[in-house]
């Protein structure tokens, strides 16, 4: 009898051939998210990887990546449908001189400009919505999202409810700038996702930049993980890391250069804010490079991809 991977370690190494490294308990979440038809919430720290696992979910299940951008203000009309007014007024301009006028044949689907909700429960095909930053809307918005988040369906006053033909993967993202009401919560699967550990986040970078030399990517990785544990204002997450090591690749790619000149002209690739960057100088970042290397890297990061 031929035995057969789990269904959670086979959606683990399509999110890796999409080029997202995924712990298992991440990967299960996942899968139990798509198994039991529930919206995902992904609550982290900003930069430790929340969109880009929506993304790479997208690539790897061949689907339409829809994404809606969540912002104070956020409503109805820009995040799920808004009547088409122009078209409106066009047909009813052509039906007053046709001597004719329903107010019914202008409340109709194809007048309907569809949204990013909307549209994610119209695809005939695989979706996944990805509602990015849900934290940042009103918590009116919040509450509009439970219909959609529950019963996959939006109800437009004049037409119905409208269901989605085919139920789409919904992850919803937050980096904790506000409380999520627990409604929302209990409508979701949930993840906290944390930095990665040292080994992962070195398989990541080996894996966004395989050009890069070994002894570079575990020191600078190494580096970058000492440095988090700062007092830092915006803490840099794995995109800055890697902004780092191809900055330094490009500069120097055989190893961390001891020239502290050389490393402080890079630090705009990890620190965003004008107080961090004054907060780290040429002695603290010796400091941190003093610190003594972890000889069981090499072989910790290749059980963090097993």
């Amino acid at each position: 009898m031929v035995a057969r991977d789990a269904p959670e370690q086979v959606l683990r190494e399509s999110l890796e051939r999409a080029g997202y490294l995924a712990d298992p308990e991440l990967a299960t979440t996942v899968w139990l998210a798509e198994s039991l038809q529930r919206p995902l919430l992904l609550e982290g720290d900003a930069g430790v990887g929340k969109t880009a696992l929506a993304q790479a979910l997208a690539k790897a299940l061949d689907a339409k990546l829809v994404r809606l951008q969540c912002f104070e203000g956020l409503d109805l009309a820009q995040a799920a449908y808004e009547w088409n007014y122009g078209r409106q007024l066009m047909a009813i301009r052509l039906q007053e001189g046709q001597g004719r006028v329903q107010e019914t044949d202008v409340f109709r689907r194809e007048y309907l400009l569809e949204r990013p909700l909307l549209q994610a429960i119209s695809q005939d095909g695989p979706c996944v919505l990805l509602i990015d930053e849900v934290d940042r809307a009103d918590e009116a918005f919040e509450a509009f999202l439970l219909e959609v988040l529950a019963e996959y369906q939006i109800t437009v006053p004049e037409l119905g409810s409208i269901r989605a033909r085919h139920i789409p993967r919904v992850i919803l993202t937050s980096n904790g700038t506000r409380e999520l009401s627990d409604a929302l919560r209990r409508r979701c699967l949930y993840h906290w996702l944390d930095y990665p550990t040292l080994a992962r986040e070195i398989a990541i970078v080996r894996a966004a930049i395989p050009e890069a030399d070994s002894r570079l990517v575990e020191d600078s990785v190494q580096w970058v993980q000492r440095l988090r544990r700062e007092d830092l204002s915006k803490t840099p997450g794995i995109a800055e890391c890697l902004d780092w090591v191809r900055a330094l690749h490009r500069l120097h790619p055989q190893a961390l250069p001891e020239d502290m000149g050389v490393l402080l002209g890079t630090l705009g690739c990890l620190l965003k804010t004008r107080e961090d960057r004054f907060l780290i100088d040429a002695e603290r970042m010796r400091r941190l490079g003093e610190a003594p290397r972890d000889q069981g890297v090499a072989a910790s990061t290749k059980a963090a991809t097993c």
